[in-house]
């Protein structure tokens, strides 16, 4: 593997603790934002990421350029290069697999205990049995046909899948390190404003959960990358 891309949509929404893992194997990381940017360099990478965004992936007539994008991703997935989707990445990738992704009951914003399923134990997911994740959503998935669950939380059933080797959804983020959550607050604050979310809060729950789940999110990724030569 030398290089991958990161498809991404708003600025402080990078690849996070990932970048890092990357850059141990000498895999050199380009970003690519969607919506501004040709995002045919992906056809032609050895990973693709794709990453959150505040904007829902059936808002075609608000953003257009989403049917490009999804076309793009769609193309990535059968190409069989491998890709992980984050959040809106995550939707994006349950879209391209036909599945539905709509308004969820309630939106997620804070760190919540994770649910591994079986499937999920057994993956690389496993790693983060007993830990907290960050969820910043409003939008949910059905879970593609010949997809497996991974994961879940009390309120969203589908919280991650793998779809046959190549391909992992994530609709939670371990990838997001400590440091960097105030750029979030900063970036969503109207969002959080009119969710009524407690800041200092939100703080002190990043600061107790954050780390261990940003150490587990290096292993997770290893994982999955060495899973890729198996």
């Amino acid at each position: 593997m030398k290089n991958a891309v990161a498809i991404y949509h708003v600025a402080f929404e990078d690849a996070g603790t990932f970048g890092p893992v990357l850059d141990e194997r000498g895999v050199e990381l380009t970003y690519w934002q969607a919506g501004r940017d040709d995002l045919s360099p992906a056809l032609d990478a050895d990973l693709v990421l794709i990453l959150g965004g505040p904007i829902g992936v059936y808002e075609y007539d608000r953003y257009p350029f989403l049917k490009d994008e999804l076309v793009l991703i769609e193309a990535v997935v059968k190409k069989n290069i491998p890709v992980v989707g984050i959040c809106l990445g995550a939707q994006a990738l349950a879209a391209v697999l036909d599945a539905k992704v709509y308004p969820g009951k309630q939106k997620e914003l804070g760190w919540d205990q994770l649910i591994l399923t079986d499937e999920g134990k057994a993956s690389p997911l496993g790693v983060l049995e007993g830990l907290h994740i960050l969820n910043w959503h409003g939008d949910t998935f059905d879970l593609p046909s010949g997809a497996k669950r991974l994961a879940s939380t009390t309120i969203t059933p589908n919280q991650a899948f793998s779809y046959g080797n190549n391909v992992l959804a994530l609709q939670f983020h371990v990838e997001l390190p400590e440091l960097d959550m105030e750029r979030w607050l900063i970036g969503h604050t109207l969002e959080l404003a009119t969710s009524n979310v407690d800041l200092a809060e939100m703080r002190a729950t990043t600061a107790r959960y954050a780390p261990p789940t940003s150490k587990a999110s290096h292993t997770l990724f290893s994982a999955w990358l060495d899973d890729l030569s198996t």
